[in-house]
């Protein structure tokens, strides 16, 4: 395609402007509207409801996208300036909601939640109104601070949207403020020290992160510092000195990642001072929480959370619970007094043993965790074998699923079908594979119950939900 054709296609070029109405957000903060040839035409920051002049920025056969020239009809779902509380967020790309109110927001996620399910094939699920705490800031309590290299030294932020280039923000309105205090104390102490930032370009320099978690009850805070190397220079002085200016921290870790990669965490720790875990309390039990392991960064929305999965579980006492995917054991934990038994199966043998010391520690003595990759039919079938061999014949009446982002499988999901198993409540923090797997669920019939979106995350685009799939007693759960 010749460079004429690709800046214009069907007559609309690159720098034209149109007049469009937003007829709706998608859950990158993008106003959606229709060129006159009917493309779709994406506007970031545009708003459901108003008139805009757009610019159009870039020209592809099937979309455009456009940035706006002019408002020519606010939107009343639109927060005037003055209630803009961020002046990062539109470069940082996080808070893709921060510029409309939070009730339309919510309603944008419920119609997301809607449109995943219509797309799979199930326009016929049920999808309530989003539940949330209504808190939409300080709300996290972790945090991974990129860190780089400026002629006025070291700089702490965020990612800019689909780039790597730093952009300082670390007063961050969803982290708690404690948090924005450490990484610069830890900033100032490696520019006195000559200690540089990790540059991805020539794999030189020494830190890459500054990982913060905060506990929301225990008021703890865990600092551990990511480094491109075995040894942090002057850390001994560096730990004192965090200690002595910041009393809620408990415990400076290095992690150790020398890999050429985007991802954060390596594998190995080292502790520096004080507890290599965190202490939190969650749904009134207490929970030890290492730094690799996974719990919700958003304490009183997972309490809100894991008590509508317990409503959707409707335990009774009598029931052997399967917690997959289940982390440090928070959500099976939380529901353990409700069951007879509790069996947790996870893939990170260090959230396993966090786990088992949870229990412990809460007196829960019908749990059982054990170490296994939940996304194997093998595995789980193996790992359920032994716990039936610890714990004699498990009948399991009742699942809970929490998988990553990618869902589960389908492996698991016929393996939870030929085990009969009458309640599988699904967990999920991302609505288009929880529909994906709804559907396959379906085929070995299961029926799906009312979708709860919980916000777990607001001014975001993401959006946590939760449902119950009923074994209908009629099928043949074999395909």
């Amino acid at each position: 395609m010749s460079d004429k054709k690709r800046k214009s296609i069907d007559g609309i070029q690159k720098n034209d402007t149109l007049e469009l109405e937003i007829t709706e957000i998608n859950n990158l903060g993008c106003g959606v509207g229709h060129a006159p040839d009917g493309r779709v035409v994406f506007v970031r920051g545009a708003v459901t409801g108003e008139r805009i002049t757009a610019r159009i920025i870039k020209v592809a056969s099937s979309y455009l996208v456009g940035r706006i020239d002019r408002v020519n009809t606010p939107s009343p779902y639109r927060l005037p300036a003055s209630e803009h509380d961020c002046d990062a967020a539109a470069r940082c790309g996080g808070c893709v909601y921060r510029h409309i109110t939070y009730e339309h927001e919510c309603e944008v996620k419920r119609d997301y939640v809607k449109a995943a399910f219509c797309k799979a094939g199930l326009p016929e699920v049920e999808i309530e109104d989003v539940r949330s705490t209504g808190v939409c800031t300080g709300y996290r309590n972790k945090a991974q601070y990129p860190v780089g290299n400026s002629e006025h030294g070291m700089i702490a932020g965020f990612y800019a949207g689909r780039t790597h280039d730093i952009l300082p923000a670390t007063e961050c309105k969803l982290q708690p403020a404690l948090f924005s205090e450490i990484v610069a104390c830890v900033c100032s102490f490696c520019d006195q020290h000559g200690i540089r930032a990790y540059d991805e370009n020539t794999g030189k320099g020494l830190l890459r992160h500054i990982y913060l978690r905060h506990g929301k009850v225990s008021g703890a805070v865990m600092v551990c510092l990511v480094i491109n190397g075995d040894r942090f220079p002057s850390s001994e002085a560096l730990a004192d000195l965090l200690m002595a200016r910041f009393p809620a921290i408990t415990g400076i870790l290095l992690n150790h990642n020398t890999k050429n990669t985007n991802v954060v965490l390596g594998d190995r720790y080292t502790l520096l001072c004080g507890s290599d875990t965190l202490e939190d309390t969650l749904c009134g039990l207490h929970f030890s929480i290492s730094p690799q392991s996974f719990y919700q960064v958003n304490h009183d929305g997972a309490e809100l959370l894991y008590r509508i999965a317990a409503e959707k579980a409707a335990l009774t006492g009598k029931e052997t619970l399967l917690d997959l995917y289940c982390g440090i054991g928070t959500i099976g934990l939380s529901m353990a007094r409700g069951a007879a038994r509790l069996v947790g199966i996870e893939i990170v043998p260090e959230a396993v043993e966090c786990a088992k010391q949870n229990a412990r520690r809460n007196g829960v003595d019908n749990a059982a965790f054990f170490c296994g990759d939940v996304g194997s039919n093998g595995d789980v079938s193996r790992l359920l074998s032994a716990a039936e061999q610890a714990l004699g014949e498990l009948n399991v009446d009742v699942a809970i699923i929490d998988p990553p982002r990618k869902g589960t499988t389908p492996a698991l999901i016929a393996l939870l079908a030929e085990r009969s198993i009458n309640r599988v409540v699904y967990v999920s923090c991302d609505v288009d594979t929880l529909a994906r797997d709804c559907a396959i669920f379906k085929q070995y019939g299961y029926e799906i119950g009312a979708v709860t979106p919980v916000d777990m995350f607001p001014r975001t685009g993401h959006v946590e939900s939760v449902v119950c799939l009923t074994r209908r007693l009629d099928v043949d759960m074999r395909r």
